[in-house]
């Protein structure tokens, strides 16, 4: 494809066609029409980003270098040197009408940046971000063009180059917060410390870049305009922030007034969305701005708060991103010809863009190291903001058309750009392993807690119709005097129109802007609190993240305040007319729980007995809890649960250890161990009329299935571990049939839909200590595939038929 007519200015007649074609039933040719072929442009470069993004993003690639790739490929270095390629798909009549979509699906896409920037993090970043920032951007633009003067001096260069070196120096080391927060999405840290951190470094760094391109650009203008233009470009720019500040945001404010109550937002308003969003860009072409000026300033005015911004972000994002920007990266490509490169200007440009990368590296990582960050750490936080995306292309693009670069060295700096890029994040995904720090070298578990100390909870709160459940629960959990339980709730909610992920913390007396959302979970535990003083402490949380790292922010709040339990909800809810499945997206943030748990962790399944308007401890009637005990520390960990909820009065529990015939008088470590914890939890409580244990002995299989069917309806909670050994013949055949294999084999026969099982389930997991992986373990196998598979029953209820 050549542009190189329209990228010096030169004047190009072409013959006028028509928009549309009648068929090729008549004889016409559908690329001879501007309609079709605009398809076929749009078809083509979605499908060409699509194929590289999906062979990519495995390695770490970010979404930018599979665009920039796809604008590459159809380029004229590649598929665009074909003379029938450019004629047929680009021919030279179709720029404008290309032209005009692309830019249009680049605008909406940079309104979406404005909306998902959250500038309220800037306030508080903390020094060491504000200090990392700086440094990201003053050390590599003090570097870089440093040596840009040096080159100058001993180097002899063309004319073009000599001129532009020092901006291109300049331009490379600019840097953008939505660049960073893509790259940490795409890499799934936003909800990481390291993540965290660098979005506040790069929202510091990024609004320095922005206000240097913004003063760089209107300088240029007033040099390149008439005498006195700066004054007057400066002024409107001072209308456009306060059109947008003083009168669209508070019209926008009025928009979510008036949708209060309602799940979504009116269409109505996003068509008045979109005028603004029209007259922002036309305001800043009139004034001699980028037309995309004007967008990313409304987008950031934009309220953070739900249901605007996120719905303008689920309407508009998979389109733009997937079917109109790719479109935006093959015309910007189309400028770039690798065959048109002098050798000596590429090494002249990769100098800069390798000590601008030093610069970036040097400005983050001595600051870091101050800090006392570990080294490890530093380097991978200064390889996050080394990285380049669209929005400092656009930088490039804009200087470009300004003369402060070339086009050569536009076309070297964005290959350099998608090269570092490239480079730089499989290597950060390989650095940086968040899960880490959950490593504990400590006991965080019900089993090893002193009986005399305060036990830490966490609970997980994705829907309010799980409030009631964990309220009971934990009024279960036997909260006393002499071992009150401090409580940390957690409602989770999935980060939509935003970028950065939020952990809000609730303290009383103190109202918080989001603290709507979760008003009625909050309120609820409170008077549980208030009813229970002095042996229960609640904890409430928000925490607003994308569901594939929400398992990040409950991790990293399990380790930080040294939780021993944390209960999560099963997805599936029984109501009363049956039973509510929620989607896979919470099914998802359970497993990733389980696996970087730690601590223990319970998964409960609540049938309707916990979702009652009274607490347990205040009624009268007896509530039974049942232990299935087979053996292994999960079983250890249950029996050590429910023994401290047999401290109530009202509550009985029914302790059941499985004993295989096969291996009685056999001896190994584990079974020492679940003996030595029977003895020591259930022994002292035999003869006691609540309590009861009972040993079943079994050859296999279908005589474990057997019992277990015919205790079921004996209890209203019945607690299981989630993984049990697999060498021994109680377990054959039974983890080859899991409809839910997070709740080990067990827990799925008692909770598939075809059991008949009414009783409430917790499945139960201890904390693997020392960084030990139990769940890759053979002897502890659970299969964490999706597969779902149908099981004939018989009506005997035999489960599995072996």
């Amino acid at each position: 494809m050549d542009m190189r007519a329209a990228a010096n200015g030169s004047m190009l007649c072409q013959p006028q066609t028509n928009g549309r074609t009648r068929g090729v039933f008549f004889g016409d040719d559908p690329f001879d029409s501007a309609f079709p072929l605009l398809l076929t442009q749009m078809s083509l470069s979605a499908l060409v980003n699509g194929v590289l993004q999906f062979l990519l993003s495995p390695l770490g690639e970010t979404a930018f270098v599979s665009q920039m790739l796809t604008g590459m490929v159809m380029g004229p270095s590649f598929i665009g040197r074909s003379s029938l390629f450019r004629k047929t798909v680009f021919p030279r009549r179709s720029f404008y009408v290309s032209e005009t979509f692309a830019f249009f699906g680049c605008m909406l896409f940079l309104f979406l940046v404005g909306v998902k920037t959250d500038l309220s993090i800037l306030p508080q970043s903390g020094k060491k971000a504000v200090v990392i920032g700086l440094g990201a951007f003053f050390i590599p633009l003090g570097l870089s063009t440093t040596v840009a003067f040096i080159l100058r001096s001993y180097i002899s260069m063309g004319s073009n180059l000599h001129n532009s070196l020092v901006f291109v120096a300049a331009f490379q080391s600019l840097s953008s917060f939505h660049v960073i927060a893509c790259l940490l999405s795409d890499l799934k840290l936003l909800n990481s410390e390291l993540g965290r951190l660098a979005l506040s470094c790069s929202m510091v760094s990024g609004l320095c870049s922005y206000a240097w391109a913004i003063i760089a650009f209107t300088a240029k203008q007033g040099i390149l305009g008439q005498q006195g233009s700066v004054l007057w470009m400066i002024l409107c720019y001072g209308c456009m922030l306060i059109l947008v500040i003083y009168i669209f945001r508070p019209v926008m404010f009025w928009m979510i007034k008036q949708t209060a109550g309602r799940k979504s937002i009116r269409e109505g308003f996003i068509v008045a969305i979109f005028i603004m969003i029209l007259a922002c860009s036309f305001f800043g072409e009139v004034v001699g701005q980028h037309f995309l000026f004007g967008p990313i300033i409304l987008g950031m005015a934009v309220p953070e708060s739900p249901p605007l911004g996120s719905s303008l972000v689920d309407k508009l994002d998979s389109y733009v991103s997937s079917i109109l920007l790719p479109l935006y990266f093959v015309i910007s490509g189309a400028r770039i010809d690798l065959s048109t490169i002098h050798m000596k200007t590429l090494g002249i440009v990769e100098v800069l863009a390798c000590f601008s990368f030093l610069g970036k590296l040097m400005g983050t990582m001595l600051p870091a190291l101050y800090c006392k960050m570990p080294l490890v750490d530093a380097l991978s936080l200064g390889l996050i903001m080394s990285s380049q995306g669209i929005t400092d292309m656009q930088y490039l693009k804009r200087g470009m058309q300004l003369k402060f670069i070339d086009q050569q060295s536009y076309s070297i700096m964005v290959i350099s750009m998608v090269a570092m890029t490239s480079i730089i994040t499989p290597f950060v995904k390989y650095l940086y392993k968040p899960s880490k720090r959950y490593i504990s070298g400590k006991r965080r578990t019900i089993q090893h807690a002193r009986p005399d100390s305060e036990l830490r909870m966490l609970a997980c709160i994705y829907r309010e119709d799980d409030t009631p459940s964990i309220i009971s629960f934990l009024d279960l959990s036997n909260p006393t005097a002499v071992s009150p339980i401090c409580f940390y709730v957690v409602h989770l909610m999935e980060l939509s129109g935003r970028s950065v992920p939020l952990i809000i913390s609730h303290q009383k007396n103190k109202k918080n802007f989001h603290s709507t959302f979760s008003d009625h979970i909050i309120n609820a535990f409170r008077r549980y609190e208030q009813q229970n003083r002095d042996i229960v402490m609640m904890n409430p949380f928000t925490a607003i993240s994308p569901y594939a790292t929400m398992h990040e922010d409950i991790c990293g709040l399990a380790v930080e305040k040294r939780v021993s339990m944390v209960i999560l909800p099963f997805h599936k809810q029984w109501i009363f007319h049956g039973v509510d499945e929620s989607g896979n997206a919470i099914r998802a943030v359970n497993r990733n729980i389980l696996k970087k748990a730690p601590c223990s962790l319970g998964i409960l399944i609540d049938r309707g007995n916990f979702r009652r308007s009274t607490p347990l401890i205040s009624r009268n009637a007896v509530y039974r809890v049942g232990v299935i005990f087979l053996g292994g520390a999960d079983d250890r960990e249950a029996l050590a649960y429910a023994v401290r909820m047999a401290g109530q009065s009202n509550v009985t529990l029914t302790v059941i250890r499985f004993v295989d015939r096969s291996m009685k008088g056999k001896n190994d470590h584990d079974r020492e161990l679940d003996l030595n914890t029977i003895k020591e939890l259930t022994v002292p409580n035999i003869g006691k009329e609540r309590y009861a244990y009972k040993e079943e002995m079994v050859m296999d299989s279908v005589g474990l299935v057997r019992v277990i069917h015919s205790v079921e309806h004996s209890f209203d909670l019945i607690l299981v571990g989630r993984r049990h050994t697999t060498d021994s013949p109680l377990s054959v055949g039974l983890t080859e049939w899991n409809e839910f294999p997070e709740l080990g084999f067990i827990g799925d026969m008692l909770v598939s839909a075809d059991s008949n099982c009414k009783a409430s389930v917790l499945v139960v997991q201890q904390q693997a200590f020392g960084g030990e992986d139990v769940l890759d373990s053979l002897k502890y196998h659970v299969d964490d595939s999706d597969s779902v598979v149908e099981i004939p029953r018989e009506s005997s209820r035999i489960w599995p038929v072996l």
